[in-house]
């Protein structure tokens, strides 16, 4: 585990050491819990997932908008996003959308699964991040000082090492429903909404 917290501070620390100007948000801020749906819904999914898996973004591209239709945007249901980087560009994303404003959160989400063969294979990801954040309003100067601040990338890795211990997560996307039952994998909508259903009725 501290080799892990290690690995990702070493590499965020020295690859992307980057003079910054601008108000980005505190670490308190940018790592608040980031909910979609209402706070108060009766089941609560937490998905832990890494912006790079290709299996999460089948999730956001296929499953989650008829979630979102059918559980979330009616009340019964919210989802918590835990961040659960597998490898140092995951890590920068996590980064970069957790600095945007939290009501473009999910906004920063959605753009960075949908376009995820783009800017994750690109010759400069960082650029390409920084060019997304940038048309979704991110000032680059403040992409630039959450990259350097050591408290945010910090927080985003312990949040991972917590699902690991509180949850047994080992893959991504994983999901936790009402903290007892666990769903590993982009499993299909009907699984969701069985487990949904019944937890509902």
């Amino acid at each position: 585990m501290k080799r892990l917290i290690q690995l990702f501070v070493f590499t965020a620390a020295v690859t992307l050491s980057i003079p910054a100007s601008g108000k980005p948000p505190t670490a308190k801020t940018a790592l608040a819990e980031r909910i979609l749906g209402n706070q108060d819904a009766e089941v609560t999914i937490i998905e832990y997932s890494s912006l790079t898996c290709s299996h999460c973004r089948h999730f956001h591209t296929e499953t989650l908008p008829k979630l979102k239709k059918n559980f979330i945007d009616t009340g019964k249901v919210k989802l918590i996003f835990r961040d659960f980087p597998f490898d140092q560009l995951s890590l920068l994303a996590s980064v970069m959308s957790r600095c945007a404003p939290p009501k473009q959160y999910f906004n920063f989400i959605n753009v960075l699964f949908e376009k995820q063969s783009n800017w994750s294979q690109d010759e400069d990801p960082l650029g390409a991040l920084t060019r997304i954040g940038k048309l979704g309003g991110l000032n680059p100067s403040d992409f630039k000082a959450c990259l350097n601040n050591q408290e945010l990338i910090d927080g985003i890795v312990e949040k991972r090492l917590v699902g690991q211990k509180d949850f047994d997560v080992k893959a991504t996307p994983t999901f936790i429903i009402d903290g007892d039952h666990k769903i590993v994998g982009s499993e299909p909508y009907k699984e969701f909404e069985k487990i949904l259903n019944k937890k509902l009725n």
